[in-house]
């Protein structure tokens, strides 16, 4: 199985003045035990891996560690709504809540792995369509943020539906995909156009099979019988 844990770089510099980094990250690693933490590093930034659900607790934990740090300080007001904002916009973020100036629209935000994300797109185009839904992405490295708006009367129903479908078929391909890199490092460009043409001829043996090229590489995600074969089929 492929895309069991997820890599995201947190950054904790907007905590400061309001406690101690070094505590914080303790005490984070007492709240998520099934995490990995990487060092602090100078400018607040700490790299943390582990599953989705795990970095979804993570986030609510900080949510909420922002919100009564703010309150202990009725001067800080102001600067709880910046703290507040600016992990709102963090890329894990999971869910925005609805703001009192746009209570007519509902909005969650959800995470899911890059290449999920595309898989999904491809071969499950209407999972991230629906009625009176607005569905939009921003993709940073390994983590794509699915933004889905609603509005009307049963604004909430139909986001939540439609988060719901996102993350029953996320879940899904998870189970079920594989994934493998193929390096391009070494070759010269006229080999890689080579590479590129014989990858185009095998796709009709694999439709099943998606292709995510970058300069240094191909990653090969899909079925494991499928990811299988078309890596064997481009050794031989």
């Amino acid at each position: 199985q492929a895309f069991l844990c997820v890599t995201s770089t947190l950054s904790m510099a907007v905590f400061r003045g309001h406690c101690v980094l070094e505590d914080l990250v303790e005490e984070m690693k007492k709240q998520s035990p099934d995490l990995d933490f990487g060092v602090l590093q100078p400018d607040g930034r700490i790299a943390v891996q582990g599953s989705f659900p795990a970095l979804r607790a993570l986030r609510e934990f900080l949510l909420l560690k922002a919100k009564s740090l703010s309150e202990g300080d009725s001067k800080e007001g102001k600067s709880h709504q910046r703290l507040r904002r600016k992990l709102q916009e963090h890329r894990g973020a999971v869910e925005m809540r609805n703001s009192p100036e746009d209570a007519a629209r509902h909005k969650q935000m959800l995470l899911l792995d890059t290449d999920i994300y595309h898989y999904m797109r491809c071969f499950h185009p209407k999972t991230l369509q629906a009625s009176s839904v607005d569905i939009s992405a921003v993709t940073e490295g390994d983590i794509t943020t699915v933004c889905i708006e609603a509005a009307g009367r049963r604004a909430a129903d139909h986001g939540w539906r439609a988060k719901k479908r996102i993350e029953d078929c996320s879940v899904e391909l998870q189970r079920m995909l594989r994934k493998e890199r193929i390096s391009l490092r070494g070759l010269s460009r006229a080999q890689r156009e080579r590479c590129k043409q014989l990858w185009q001829s095998l796709t009709p043996r694999y439709p099943a099979v998606l292709l995510i090229p970058c300069d240094t590489h191909v990653d090969v995600v899909g079925t494991p019988a499928e990811v299988l074969g078309f890596t064997e089929d481009v050794k031989r």
